[in-house]
């Protein structure tokens, strides 16, 4: 069964004070409310944002285990103020079939403390040769409506014509993972003078920039829609700005490390910087972050990677690709665009919620906090500040580049479904949530 909550005294991205009363899964009364309930949250202080949506999470499940799994990743994104995520699909089996995106969704109904949507495979165990079974998976119980071999780039181009041709007739999208592998065959980091520095072999900005501009033609071609996952050059910016201003269906996400962090960070060889796509220079992460400030990019999200230990901690190139980002990616957030005053609350709120609802196609998601709407929203102290560390993670993977950083913020409660799965800071149990949750999914 879902709780009746009432917070009380919440600041709202806009600045309004406010009561908020969750009842039978959905936002009941805003405002001053006098109704009683079941558990009272004091919110004085805290900033109430609608729950944060992930538009690109390594959930790992089937398959990789060892990194990650539905239940642990779903507890990360919690504690991170998260209350959907979507799943890519590079699992063992890939998310290649209705059956497998039918597993996933499930392991996640069961996980319970935030909405899985799965992401289905382009390509057939994505390997780049044929269509995966995007009508399946499109009219399955997962009724997928994102798709991407991210983690893989969809290079060829008379293939990305035709998934994207195939997904227009339902109004689902491709996200694509944009690096021309051609030009980056053993790349380690960000190509420039520093690479060279360093002996790594370098990852040109125009490897990204190239597939980019190929695929917002192709979209416009066909009219469908594009989706492009972790950009990460000022060039990226200024190709999807030309694109929109030629009315082009397409959309962008950025993740919170491109906002802050650069390929400064790669001199010291700790692995905990290597990510797809690398680390760039500091003229791109002020190019991103105007470029998410305008709104040329439509989104954040994580491209939560967790990797086990030994896949980290070797030598560089050897090392695995990917950072964890759940946990912290609110905070980093907070660092890089609103500490800095290029957004505001309401921006946030706006790109990591309602619009990945949108482009996600969660189904309400997108009214954020309001009488009607889903009870789907995270307590926020943006005041507090705290030494970032492997306590504070709750997925399985501790490959965060934070650690031992100060970060600012923190999420004291977050409420999905219309019960809480975050409260003062720290999750509610397993058996709590899986009772919520089953009560949810058959109510």
């Amino acid at each position: 069964m879902t709780e009746t909550i009432l917070v009380r005294s919440a600041r709202l991205a806009d600045g309004t004070s406010v009561d908020i009363l969750v009842k039978d899964g959905v936002i009941a009364e805003l405002g001053a409310v006098t109704a009683s309930a079941e558990r009272v949250i004091d919110a004085a202080g805290l900033l109430a944002l609608p729950g944060l949506i992930d538009l690109h999470t390594h959930l790992r499940e089937p398959g990789f285990e060892q990194s990650e799994t539905v239940l642990t990743g779903s507890r990360a994104a919690a504690i991170g103020g998260f209350t959907a995520v979507h799943a890519m699909a590079n699992t063992s089996p890939v998310s290649d079939t209705a059956g497998v995106v039918e597993q996933v969704k499930s392991l996640g109904d069961a996980a319970g403390y935030v909405t899985v949507r799965p992401i289905g495979a382009v390509t057939v165990g994505l390997e780049g040769a044929q269509l995966a079974e995007i009508g399946a998976m499109a009219n399955s119980r997962a009724k997928v409506r994102v798709f991407s071999d991210d983690g893989k780039c969809v290079s060829d181009a008379l293939l990305m014509r035709r998934a994207l041709e195939y997904v227009a007739t339902f109004g689902g999208v491709i996200a694509q993972h944009s690096q021309e592998p051609r030009l980056t065959e053993g790349a380690q980091m960000n190509e420039g003078t520093l690479s060279g520095q360093l002996g790594l072999a370098g990852w040109p900005a125009v490897a990204e920039e190239a597939i980019i501009a190929r695929d917002v033609l192709l979209a416009q071609h066909v009219g469908a829609r594009l989706h492009v996952c972790h950009l990460s050059t000022a060039g990226s910016v200024e190709v999807v700005r030309w694109a929109k201003a030629r009315g082009i269906d397409v959309t962008a996400e950025v993740t919170p490390h491109h906002l802050l962090l650069t390929e400064q960070l790669v001199g010291g060889y700790d692995s905990r910087y290597k990510v797809n796509p690398p680390l760039r220079r500091d003229e791109d992460v002020q190019a991103v972050r105007a470029g998410l400030a305008d709104g040329t990019i439509d989104i954040v999200a994580t491209d939560h990677a967790p990797h086990p230990v030994e896949a980290k901690e070797c030598e560089w190139e050897a090392a695995a690709f990917g950072m964890v980002g759940l946990e912290s990616a609110l905070s980093v957030v907070q660092a890089s665009v609103v500490d800095t005053g290029m957004l505001d609350w309401a921006d946030v709120a706006r790109v990591f919620s309602r619009v990945p609802a949108r482009i996600g196609q969660l189904a309400g998601y997108d009214r954020g906090i309001a009488v009607g709407a889903p009870a789907e929203f995270t307590l926020y102290n943006p005041d507090a500040s705290r030494v970032f560390d492997t306590g504070q993670l709750r997925g399985k993977g501790v490959n965060s580049p934070y650690l031992s950083t100060t970060l600012p913020g923190q999420v004291v409660a977050t409420i999905h479904g219309g019960y809480a799965t975050v409260l003062d800071g720290e999750l509610i149990d397993v058996e709590t949530i899986a009772r919520h949750a089953g009560a949810a999914n058959h109510g």
